[in-house]
């Protein structure tokens, strides 16, 4: 959903950073791995340690690196596959960091309010989340498409960080237990989604293959 609501609008305020960091000849790789080294190293230095809201700031100076990259290869005039692989591959590291970082501060405090169900639910979200992303890799990689979903990455993303943020500012933490449980059940969502369009496209095929044979 925020893929197709935002990307005009954060394109548009992003050319310009774009176009600058193509002036001092950085390249999009180079912007894609350090902005997965920011997530990084915002989600694992911060998050275990309780510091949610400082955490969360440093990894949304990070996260626009996703976008930048992408516009900079466009201005370019030269999108690669290479590029593609590179930025969906460390997209994964970026999404596995967030999420184990609340995993490593519940399950090392313990005493902490719903330790226990947090842990459990941050690991369902890290875990559902790489199958929503591979559902839609593997769907593509048999020349089908699965990009349904009420949980695509962007949206798991943004609620999870705007949530965690906010508990860092003194918010309830029942809030981040309540945003982790609807995303853990969006991402089984869209799983059960994305299969079942792919087995929609699997029989229409298989169904076209039939009659021709015919």
């Amino acid at each position: 959903m925020l893929n197709r609501f935002a990307r005009a609008l954060f394109t548009r305020l992003l050319t310009p950073i774009a176009r600058g960091l193509l002036a001092l000849r950085i390249s999009p790789d180079a912007v894609t791995l350090v902005g997965t080294l920011g997530v990084a190293f915002g989600a694992l230095a911060f998050y275990p340690r309780g510091e949610f809201f400082w955490g969360t700031v440093v990894i949304t100076a990070f996260v626009f690196s996703d976008t930048i990259d992408g516009i900079m290869a466009r201005l370019q005039g030269r999108p690669s596959v290479w590029g593609a692989f590179l930025d969906s591959t460390l997209d994964r590291f970026g999404d596995a960091a967030v999420f184990s970082g609340l995993i490593l501060f519940y399950a090392t405090h313990p005493a902490q309010r719903w330790a226990t169900t947090m842990t459990a639910l941050a690991l369902a979200c890290l875990v559902l989340g790489q199958i929503v992303s591979y559902a839609r890799a593997r769907a593509e990689g048999l020349g089908m498409t699965a990009s349904v979903g009420v949980a695509e990455r962007a949206d798991r993303l943004v609620a999870v960080l705007l949530a965690t943020g906010l508990v860092g500012l003194g918010l309830p933490e029942v809030v981040l237990l309540v945003v982790l449980a609807l995303l853990a059940l969006a991402s089984l969502v869209t799983v059960v989604q994305r299969i079942m369009v792919v087995r929609r496209q699997a029989l229409a095929s298989l169904d076209t293959q039939e009659g021709a044979r015919a």
